[in-house]
């Protein structure tokens, strides 16, 4: 079996989340950033994303009254990569404030932020279930959306 390496590991993260070249790939300039980086949408799901052979972002997701997803920029701005492997956004990516519930939020997925395709590409469960009542604000605080490539 074989695996990405560390640095090669921060690189695919570099790349995704930062808009950063994947140094080396080719050539020494490697896989070059976006020419307009753009942004990720995040969004909320009520089930496990991945049960269904479908990558599709909008399957499960959050429908409580009031939700709308949220985007953060491809940029080092909107995201760290550390050398400790992971991935984190810089700032809090704030939900809507539910006006209803109860709804159980389990997974979190980031695609393109793009409404003709919704393509998920990256996924993952909440480390908790999250209940969504009335008056709640989901939230993940700065460096707490971790992301790994691994």
């Amino acid at each position: 079996m074989t695996a990405l390496t560390n640095l090669a590991e921060l690189d695919v993260l570099d790349l995704l989340l930062t808009n950063v070249a994947f140094p080396n790939i080719g050539d020494a300039a490697g896989l070059p950033p976006s020419v307009a980086a753009g942004t990720w949408n995040i969004e909320l799901h009520t089930g496990n994303t991945i049960a269904d052979t479908s990558t599709v972002q909008t399957e499960a997701v959050a429908a409580y009254t009031g939700y709308v997803s949220q985007t953060v920029a491809r940029s080092v701005a909107g995201w760290t990569v550390g050398g400790d492997g992971l991935g984190d956004n810089d700032a809090a990516i704030t939900f809507p404030i539910s006006t209803s519930g109860p709804e159980t939020e389990t997974d979190v997925s980031m695609g393109g932020n793009d409404a003709t395709t919704d393509v998920m590409q990256i996924y993952g469960s909440l480390a908790a279930d999250l209940i969504v009542n009335n008056g709640v604000t989901p939230e993940f605080a700065a460096g707490a959306l971790d992301l790994t490539a691994a």
